[in-house]
This record gives structure tokens, sequence and C-alpha cells, in this order.
């Protein structure tokens, strides 16, 4: 289709920015300029000429600016088809409108900066800009709509080098206008949902799940390099977002102090490492290979913490993503540096950490706060999404079950303890052995639970004497238990439920010991 000329461009905006350079230009091309209140008393203050909306509808603002657009001369002029409709609209005085230049009420922010009752907050539900807006974009083959000031000089520049907007412009422009009404009219209905409470507490009360994303970047390729990839951020008042507070203080939102834009496995392994870090208090050091947990530990410093988790298996740890929940001191610089590692997350950093840690300028250094994990989290499968509670299920030693003769000791219930929480975080089939509070063995992502014994076993090495074992389900069968038995651990936590748990706590009680059943499996695929 032709390029449409622009003669008359319609002028209604919350978000004023550049307004006044891009109307200027636009008057000095010979464009008319019609306005509403707001803008207009911007436009006068410039000595922009332009004309109010309430001179071309003969009725002035009502209903304490409620109604200021809502007029048949308003939206005759957008959606007017011009050759189908000219004759009509000239009988009726409508004058054609060839660009709607309009943005919102700033409704989100008003949410998130103001604590209002729901008759202010609807104040700020806009009316006659959505309506212009879905107007001007339907009507897209005579009309161009503009939602956005950073298309401003793109259509100034296509108004003086072709005389007004090419068809492909009008499209995209309307593509994008649609977006933005859908983006609005999902804010709205979020905090509607939350009035009634009913946002992610109950998902059977949720037949439809909105989940609006935002790139946030365009990575170098994805797990592999022959894959194209990108980044997307959940937007503040879309499905989740509410409740799950991750797009302000999760990977995505953490201070970058230096090194390259994260990759695609590398926000994975920031992810899983912020996880699991968050199910601890006392000062905590966590490393992530490829999503698993290879090292944990926790200690009376965080110094301390890290130097056991990076010795809880230094071979896997390289290359790996440091997170600590106490601030990254010098001491830890340098003792980071001195090893390879992709990324570090911390919840601060001193000035003399930041110095040392400059000198490897390829590492990533991220600030992140330390907060509890969102309630929800979400998995995409072909044709759809899978939404479940996250395991924030807390074990105390209180809820442990004894089940065998032998009974673990004080140090081996705490033990118990810290291992549940950051086998949680272990691919299944999981197991983990851990001794006074640090991992020692990990054997993740097996197919076979005996399988993941054995090399949880052949991790933890010369360690392994009086150490605990955590398996994320139960055991099928005694053979891992014989299995465990000649390794010198002596305390076993599970779940229980199989229907051979007789056999198995049989074979404990044969070999001396200890096991207490928590009633929780934990897998984590």
């Amino acid at each position: 289709m032709e390029i449409i000329p622009i003669k008359r461009a319609l002028f209604s905006l919350s978000d004023k920015t550049n307004v006044i350079d891009f109307a200027d230009h636009l008057s000095k091309l010979g464009i008319e300029i019609l306005s509403t209140g707001g803008t207009s008393r911007l436009l006068k203050e410039a000595g922009i000429a332009h004309t109010l909306v309430e001179d071309i509808t003969g009725l002035p603002e009502i209903l304490g600016g409620r109604v200021k657009t809502l007029h048949p001369k308003i939206h005759g002029g957008i959606l007017g088809c011009r050759d189908q409709h000219a004759k009509e609209m000239a009988k009726h005085h409508i004058p054609a409108i060839d660009l709607v230049v309009v943005n919102f009420y700033p409704f989100s922010e008003i949410l998130e900066k103001k604590r209002l009752g729901w008759d202010s907050i609807i104040e700020y539900i806009d009316i006659g800009g959505p309506t212009m807006v879905r107007a001007a974009a339907k009507n897209f083959a005579w009309v161009g709509v503009v939602v956005d000031p950073n298309d401003y000089s793109i259509i100034l520049n296509k108004i003086r080098d072709q005389g007004g907007l090419d068809f492909e412009c009008r499209k995209n422009l309307a593509e994008k206008a649609f977006a933005l009404t859908s983006a609005y009219d999902t804010m709205i209905h979020r905090y509607f949902l939350d009035e009634r409470q009913v946002n992610m507490q109950h998902t059977d009360q949720l037949d439809y799940l909105d989940l609006r994303l935002k790139k946030h970047a365009e990575l170098r390729y994805g797990e592999n390099p022959h894959q194209q990839a990108n980044v997307y951020q959940v937007e503040i008042n879309s499905a989740l977002a509410q409740q799950n507070r991750e797009h302000r203080c999760g990977v995505l939102s953490a201070k970058q102090y230096q090194g390259k834009i994260l990759s695609f496995n590398n926000f994975l392994d920031a992810d899983a490492a912020w996880a699991c870090l968050n199910e601890f208090d006392d000062p905590t050091c966590v490393i992530v290979k490829h999503a698993n947990p290879c090292g944990v530990a926790t200690a009376a410093d965080i110094e301390l913490a890290f130097m056991l988790a990076y010795q809880a298996d230094s071979a896997s740890a390289f290359g790996g993503i440091v997170a600590l929940n106490r601030a990254c001191t010098k001491q830890l610089a340098e003792s980071i540096t001195s090893i390879f590692m992709e990324v570090i997350l911390a919840p601060s950093y001193t000035d003399e950490a930041l110095a040392i840690l400059a000198n490897k300028s390829n590492l990533r250094v991220l600030e992140m706060p330390i907060q509890k994990n969102s309630p929800w989290e979400m998995k995409f499968i072909s044709g759809g999404m899978l939404l479940q509670e996250r395991d924030t299920q807390s074990i105390m030693i209180d809820d442990l079950k004894v089940v065998t003769i032998a009974q673990p000791t004080q140090q081996d219930l705490k033990t118990m303890i810290f291992s549940w929480r950051a086998l949680k975080h272990v691919k299944s089939n999981a197991i983990l052995i851990a001794k006074d509070n640090v991992t020692i063995g990990i054997g993740a992502g097996q197919v076979s639970r005996i399988d993941a014994v054995d090399i949880a076993i052949r991790k933890a090495g010369e360690k392994i004497k009086n150490s605990v074992l955590a398996s994320d389900a139960f055991f099928p069968f005694r053979d891992s238990i014989d299995r465990i038995a000649k390794t010198g651990i002596h305390a076993i936590i599970q779940p229980g439920g199989s229907v051979r748990d007789d056999e198995v706590i049989a074979a404990c009680n044969e070999y001396g010991m200890a096991m207490v059943f928590t009633g929780k499996r934990c897998f984590r695929h």
C-alpha cells in the first residue's frame, strides 16, 4: 500500500519524554497538532501551535478528566477509512487524524510506589488512551500510532525522507501498540486477582495464567555454540511477578561489577547456586557446576566456608560458580582468584575485594541480595508449562523419625539437616555424603540409585569415615545399604516409603547404622 502522508497528529501523553522536540519538528513540517489538556499545557509553554481536542469535539473534559477523547469526532477521525468514509466524515465535520501519539497512565508505577485503596487505584486505569491506541492500530492501513518515545526520531526521519509513513512502518507500529495494550490490560487483571487474594495461592482457582516476558539480553549462544539464545525477564505486573520477587532480587537483577555478560549456562548455574544458598542462614558457600552443587559448606566464617566447599570437590569446582551469603572480603577474593572460576555471587564486596577481583577481568562478579526463594517455579514443556510450588519444605530435627536400633548423635542430626537442605538442589537420583556441615561426596543425576551411591562414595574418598549419607528418595532394595556399610558411613537420612522399608531397616540394624526417615521426598529434575 502507498505511503500515507501525515497532515494531522493527535497527542495525549502521560510520559512526556521528548514530546516537545517531536511536536516542534512535526509542526515545522506543516503537520497540525491536536492535544488533550495536560499535553497541551506543555506545548503551550514551549510555544508550539496546536488545537485542543475540546475545540474539535465542542465539549470540555468532563467527569474529573474521565472523559476527554471519547467522542465520534475523535474516534471517527482515527477509525475512518479514507477511501470509504471520506464523504461521511466530511458530512459530520470529522477531521482525519493520521498520526496518534499516545501513552497511558502509569498504572504499574502507581502500584509499586503507592499503597492506595481500590477507589484511588482505579483512577489510574486509562480508558481514553488505550481506546485511541487500539482504534489507530486497527486502522493502521490509514493511521500511524506511536506509543514509545524511542520511536519519535524514526517517525520524523520517515516523514522527512518519504513524506509520510509506509505500510510496513504502520503495521509494525500497530503491532507494538497492541503489545502495549495487552500488557496494560494484564497489569490491571493481575491487580484484581491480587485483590481477590487468589494470585498464586491456590492454583486450582487459576484457569488462565498470564506470563509476560521482556527480552533482557541477547546471549552469545545457548547451551552449545551452535544454539542461538536470549534471556528474558518476567515483567513486574505479569503473572507470578507479584508473588515471585525473583524479578527484583534474582540473577537478572544482580549488579555486575565486571566480566562479560553471563552465558546461557552461567545463568542456569548462577540461579542454581543462588537457590541453594538461600537455604542457609549461617555463613555458607555453595559451588555449582552444571546446575549441581559440587561443594557446600557452612562454617563459623565465610572464608572458612569457602575453603571447605572448595576442598569438598576441588576437581569439579574448576570453572564453576561460587556463591556466598556473606560479604566477599579481601582474603576471600585472594583465595577465589587463585583458582579458575566463571562467576562469583555475593551480597556485597569490600573495596579491597573488588580491586583484587579486577585482576581477573574475565571473572563475572555479581552482587545479589540474599532473600528467600520465590514460592513457585515453572518449567516449559512442549505445548505448555508446568507450574509447581517450590520445594520450600523445612525439615527440623524434631521432624526426623529414627527407625533403627542405633541412634544418631546430636552432631549426626545437625549434619542430617544440613545435608537435606543441600540435597534438595541436587539433580535426582541424588545421594549426598556430608561431615560436620560440609559435603564430601555428591552423586547427582543418576537413573539408578545405587550408581548415585557409588559415585558419592568415590567422591568422598578417605574423608568418608563417620559421615552422614542423605538420599533424595527411598531405597528400593537393601543393596545400597550393603554397599554403604563397607565405607564407614554411620548414619543415613532418607524419606522412607518403600514397600521394602523393613528390609532396608533390617540391613541398617545388621550393620549397626543409624537411619532416620523424613517422610518427605526431594526429587529434582
